[in-house]
């Protein structure tokens, strides 16, 4: 299958977090696959009707449709772009995505069997996703890993006297930026040149709130806004402590970038996380909005260096099953037939 049609938000040109169709597209094409996609439209509505036309006038071209499928509103793309292909009889791949993707097999039981049971393969970048899809029936799972080129990712050694810590991701309230501000307010109180850098474009208001809170609470806190993945490895320079407060989560790459980076990390336990870190060993794992649990585990990271060391160290080996060179063998297994 080398002619491959690429369905997802390619919206990283208009501002918004590069996803998976900016990353994997370009490598494929790199591998000498012939890949278009859709969709670079601003405008959601129009987004979709881009998405709808490029799939029936490639109908003749592609081999295969790969469609990036997450959880929420844009869950629905992904559902309609699968009944075209079906009666175009062509073949399509979803790319699963969403954190909260399970809980579409109760809430959308009918529209969810007919979208995984008609697809030729269905990609699954966790053991997470797996375990739910398999466990709810669907027996064409594939587990590919995410990926990053780690080669972009220079290794950096750290001594962590204060906490320097690092939050990247889009502003949206089911990430909960909001605790990260809670957090850098509480270490003050130990930690009175901690400091907080947040980075990542604002899409529902949650940024302006974070701004809010930080005044409020007196803090500084510096807002990039949204930088290049080569901009904020260059930041990370500086940075000490990777942490993630989100609500829900499938495997950020982020998490990935900062193990390869020499980050240690300190997440959420929400979603498949935990598939990704493995507490005490590969990072530090805390209950969803605990902020006491996140200033502990940051005070734990400076007072026990060792440690903190070997979680950096193992955490930067594991991030290696996630490079490009490794993850494009399974992509090919897929594909070459």
């Amino acid at each position: 299958m080398k002619n491959i049609l690429y369905i997802g938000n390619k919206l990283a040109q208009q501002g918004a977090t590069a996803t998976t169709i900016d990353t994997l597209g370009p490598l494929l094409q790199k591998e000498g696959y012939q890949v278009r996609y859709a969709s670079s439209v601003k405008n959601i509505s129009k987004r979709m009707l881009h998405m709808m036309r490029m799939t029936y006038l490639n109908r003749k071209w592609a081999d295969v449709v790969l469609i990036d499928t997450y959880s929420t509103k844009n869950f629905w793309y992904a559902i309609t772009i699968s009944r075209i292909c079906k009666s175009l009889n062509i073949k399509y791949i979803p790319i699963l995505h969403g954190g909260n993707l399970p809980s579409r097999i109760e809430k959308n039981p009918k529209a969810i069997k007919h979208f995984l049971d008609n697809a030729y393969k269905v990609i699954s970048p966790s053991d997470f996703l797996s375990s739910a899809f398999i466990n709810a029936g669907f027996n064409n799972i594939i587990k590919i890993n995410n990926f990053i080129e780690i080669e972009n990712y220079p290794f950096t050694e750290r001594s962590i006297t204060e906490p320097k810590l690092l939050w990247v991701r889009s502003f949206a309230e089911i990430y909960n930026p909001q605790m990260a501000v809670l957090v850098l307010k509480e270490l003050k109180e130990k930690y009175p040149t901690a400091s907080l850098t947040m980075v990542g474009p604002d899409k529902d208001g949650s940024q302006m709130a974070c701004k809010r809170l930080a005044n409020s609470l007196d803090i500084k806190v510096t807002f990039t806004g949204l930088l290049s993945k080569k901009q904020w490895v260059e930041l990370s320079k500086s940075q000490n402590i990777f942490i993630n407060t989100t609500h829900f989560d499938n495997l950020p790459v982020s998490l990935i970038e900062a193990m390869a980076l020499g980050l240690p990390i300190i997440s959420t336990n929400v979603g498949g996380i935990s598939y990704l870190i493995d507490n005490g060993i590969t990072g530090k794992l805390i209950p969803d909005n605990d902020v006491n649990a996140m200033v502990k585990s940051v005070d734990e990271l400076i007072t026990s260096p060792l440690e903190c060391d070997t979680i950096i160290k193992t955490a930067k080996k594991y991030a290696h099953q996630f490079s490009w060179s490794e993850v494009s063998k399974d992509w090919r297994a897929l594909l070459d037939v």
